[in-house]
């Protein structure tokens, strides 16, 4: 598969993924607008308290836009609801009125502005002032207006403008404390939410042109292991490394930072990934074949991330740069799928979810996802560290550490962890639908896959020890 491919199908699977956010997002909304609304249309927030000791409580100015033009009538945006009662049943005042002219009723006025709504609290900005305010209900510039005793609704429909919202006690005296309740009500959130279905959708379609378009050739034929067959009981996932001679002492020290360029790139691709496995399990089901070039795409995804952690800290089997490419090379590290002609409608099902649930607690156990600890410091128990790292993790390191110090990876540690990953991908092919053969639950140690030819005995320095530490693999 060319760059340029390469590149269409990132950009698809992208593509797709924003689709698919858009499509959630509309069918959120339409969950939204069909539970959590009232019977009479209002979304309405949990009671929440507003007090201070100055003389009035204000929002934050509300800004609709000063000239949006005519062609969005008023009220059409939303209808918005307070619902507020003293906490002592003293007679209160809410109003809605423009910005300035809020400033300039309540402008040397003490009185505390609204700045944050939590769950459990409200926060406020506090503004002094020396005068004394005017009786609120008796100002003309008021929007729309509510006072009494007892429980006080106010409803306005939203109109152009910068506005404020102000709730006071109704004689203007300081010292307001309210039970308040808002709401809000708008006829746009159903158009709305099937507009963003509808751009996911479009852009869904796009995606889809894209991936098949780039996918739609080979792109790459099988590799001679593949095209073999598998034979003698050997799985149809190969996984090998050849473990260079001289590995450097302090380079894995660094190679973090020298495959970041690698991980940039994998995560699109995995992204890919993702979304050409979906489409994969659609055509297994109605057709019980796995798309050639997807399977090959996704294959070269795999070899890809197996060469780049054989690289650095799945393995640190060498200190040779993995190349940017898709198709099987002569690198020290390889790994291959044999493509399968059929496969079973009925196990692509359940394959992924459930029947792998055994082996995903295993490689768990293997790369991380099961293995935590954490660091506790003082009497009260302070968490001041989380971290976690799979068996592969810890005996990468502990054969670096060797490295280090001695020069030398151990020949029985490297066999244990090529064993590791290997169990790891032939789950994570099972998982992708890529075999219906369901994997052994066998370690398979040393470099080459069992039944592979072995590789020519290792020259052996002066005092007995291997300098090729690469074996004939454990086919027990």
């Amino acid at each position: 598969m060319s760059n340029g491919k390469i590149a269409a199908v990132i950009v698809g699977a992208l593509m797709g993924l924003v689709g698919l956010g858009f499509v959630l997002g509309g069918s959120g909304l339409l969950w939204v607008n069909e539970t959590q609304r009232g019977d009479d249309g209002f979304f309405t927030s949990d009671e929440f308290e507003l007090s201070t000791e100055a003389y009035a409580v204000t929002t934050s100015d509300i800004d609709l836009g000063s000239r949006p033009g005519d062609w969005f009538p008023s009220g059409r945006l939303a209808t918005v609801r307070l619902e507020a009662e003293s906490r002592d049943g003293s007679p209160i005042f809410i109003g809605i009125g423009p910005e300035d002219d809020v400033e300039a009723y309540l402008g040397d006025v003490a009185h505390s502005e609204v700045i944050r709504v939590a769950e459990d609290s409200v926060g406020y900005r506090n503004i002094a002032g020396e005068t004394s305010p005017s009786i609120p209900g008796e100002q003309g510039f008021w929007a729309v207006t509510t006072e009494g005793a007892g429980a006080q609704e106010l409803t306005w429909d939203l109109d152009r403008g910068r506005w404020v919202a102000v709730v006071m006690n109704a004689g203007g005296t300081p010292g307001v404390t309210v039970d308040v309740t808002a709401g809000a009500r708008t006829d746009l959130l159903v158009p709305i939410a099937f507009g963003l279905m509808g751009i996911g959708l479009i852009l869904g379609i796009v995606a889809l042109v894209l991936i098949v378009a780039a996918v739609r050739g080979r792109t790459a034929p099988a590799t001679a292991a593949g095209a073999a067959g598998h034979v003698g009981g050997v799985y149809p996932v190969r996984l090998e490394g050849r473990l260079d001679p001289e590995l450097s002492r302090w380079q894995w020290l660094f190679k973090w930072l020298l495959v970041l360029p690698h991980l940039i790139v994998l995560v699109f691709l995995w992204v890919a990934f993702v979304v050409l496995t979906v489409v994969a399990w659609f055509a297994i089901l109605f057709t019980g074949r796995y798309p050639r070039s997807i399977f090959d795409f996704n294959v070269g995804v795999m070899r890809w991330s197996w060469r780049v952690g054989y690289y650095s800290y799945s393995a640190l089997g060498t200190d040779q740069y993995p190349p940017f490419t898709l198709v099987d090379t002569d690198y020290p590290a390889s790994f291959d799928v044999e493509y399968p002609e059929q496969l079973s409608r009925g196990l692509v099902l359940v394959k992924t979810w459930l029947l792998a649930i055994p082996h995903y607690l295993i490689v768990g156990l293997f790369t991380s996802g099961l293995v935590w600890w954490t660091t506790e410091i003082g009497d009260s128990g302070n968490q001041i560290a989380e971290a976690g790292a799979g068996l592969i993790g810890i005996l990468v390191f502990i054969a670096a550490v060797i490295l280090l110090f001695t020069g030398r990876y151990p020949t029985g540690l490297f066999d244990l962890v090529m064993g590791l990953n290997r169990w790891v991908f032939r789950v994570a092919a099972y998982a992708a639908l890529m075999r219906d053969e369901y994997p052994p639950f066998r370690l398979d140690t040393g470099g080459s896959e069992p039944g592979a030819v072995p590789p020519a005995p290792p020259e052996l320095s002066g005092d007995g020890d291997a300098i090729v530490t690469e074996r004939e693999p454990n086919h027990g």
